[in-house]
């Protein structure tokens, strides 16, 4: 397979213009996210909060929800920002959302002035898929 060109402008300049479509009454905060598939296709997210707090979703869930609609799979890069640009680091819940929907080799996008991370740098250790998840006798010890 084709090595995949990141424009880390173009994702930065997706998940901005996702963020102007964020529903965030309660925090002010509007984020967005925009993600690189294998495919070459970029797909984005944007926070939509409620007034229930906890079920508030991130930006990173509406961009995994939008890949998976899509049919697609297997993330190469992503960048997450306030409605300002500003480079924002993903929630341990999405970091986890990510890695999971995210080839082994996913990219973050930590701005302008740092240089791409490796997404299991953000997250050690993380669980890739059901394969890790422990079975219920492997739990307690059966």
């Amino acid at each position: 397979m084709a090595r995949i060109a990141i424009d880390w402008n173009e994702l930065r300049a997706r998940a901005v213009q996702a963020a102007q479509n964020a529903y965030a009454p309660y925090s002010g905060l509007h984020v967005g996210a925009a993600g690189l598939t294998s495919s070459g296709r970029i797909y984005v997210g944007c926070n939509v909060e409620n007034a229930s707090y906890g079920l508030t979703l991130c930006a990173e869930c509406g961009l995994v929800s939008s890949v998976t609609a899509a049919g697609e799979a297997d993330l190469i890069a992503v960048s997450v920002v306030a409605r300002d640009g500003r480079p924002l680091a993903p929630c341990g819940r999405c970091r986890q959302l990510l890695v999971e929907h995210g080839s082994v080799g996913l990219l973050f996008d930590q701005g302008e002035a740092s240089a791409p991370i490796l997404l299991r740098d953000l997250l050690p250790d993380a669980w890739r898929g059901p394969e890790d998840v422990p079975s219920t006798h492997t739990a307690r010890g059966d």
